[in-house]
């Protein structure tokens, strides 16, 4: 029987010493999701983040499953000292091969335990729906050597997460499944896309986090939690510090500092 603890022994060893994630001994490393999803459970007690501030969903969009090569999403817990409301700042120096995401994200008014979703299922369960910020690192050398379980259990790419305000805005009155978004580092629009690169619609990236091995293996996800829905373009890379900027069409702006 496949145990979780030596794989995010290793991982958390790793993320301290801020080294590269390297491809684990067989002997540890996990097989397929539901053993990648059962490692990230016991990584994320040994960050004491468990229940968690919320998830983030990597490779919702077809631009995204092509740039890192996966068949599909893949979703990571996020902890509550890294998650932030607009102009959060993360350290660039903390950060290996730094990339910010433009992205939308939900927070959840009701609970989803574990279980079978669809797109209308869960869409009674949003409370907040806004724009958002994923700061993500390289901390890969190659990911076909290091396979999508190790992946999943060292929560995919994730650093951060910068949440947006609702200012005030109904979201409901909005065509979530086709907003157009872009990002911008120090002004400077970078790149752009359309939430209905995000599975066909952003509710359906919840469905899927809803209903993964992912969110089962932390009991289902609950009220007050924050997902990221993906991103509508690739990673920008940063070399430098920068100032972050994602707009959305009828959402107010979000922005986070990399200082």
């Amino acid at each position: 029987m496949y145990d979780p603890a030596p794989t995010a022994a290793a991982l958390r060893a790793v993320r301290l010493g801020r080294t590269l994630v390297l491809p684990l001994p067989a002997s540890i490393a996990p097989r397929d999701e539901q053993e990648g999803a059962a490692a990230q459970l016991a990584l994320a007690r040994l960050a004491g983040a468990v229940p968690p501030a919320g998830f983030k969903i990597g490779a919702t969009g077809k631009r995204m499953q092509e740039y890192l090569g996966l068949n599909g999403p893949a979703a990571g817990f996020m902890e509550a000292a890294n998650v932030f409301r607009s102009d959060g700042a993360v350290r660039f120096a903390d950060c290996i091969k730094p990339g910010v995401e433009c992205e939308v994200a939900v927070r959840l008014a009701r609970d989803l335990p574990p279980g079978e979703y669809t797109a209308a299922t869960v869409a009674s369960a949003v409370g907040e729906f806004v724009a958002a910020i994923e700061i993500v690192e390289n901390r890969y050398d190659d990911l076909k050597t290091l396979g999508t379980p190790t992946l999943i259990a060292d929560q995919v790419y994730h650093v951060a997460a910068v949440l947006g305000d609702q200012g005030g805005v109904d979201w409901h009155g909005l065509d979530i499944g086709a907003l157009r978004g872009r990002i911008l580092i120090d002004g400077e629009e970078r790149d752009a896309g359309i939430t209905t690169d995000l599975m066909g619609h952003p509710f359906a990236c919840l469905a899927y986090l809803a209903s993964s091995a992912v969110a089962a293996a932390f009991g289902g996800l609950r009220a007050g939690q924050c997902v990221m829905l993906g991103s509508v373009t690739p990673p920008v890379w940063l070399d430098a510090p920068a100032v972050v900027t994602v707009e959305f069409v009828g959402l107010p702006p979000v922005t986070a500092r990399l200082t």
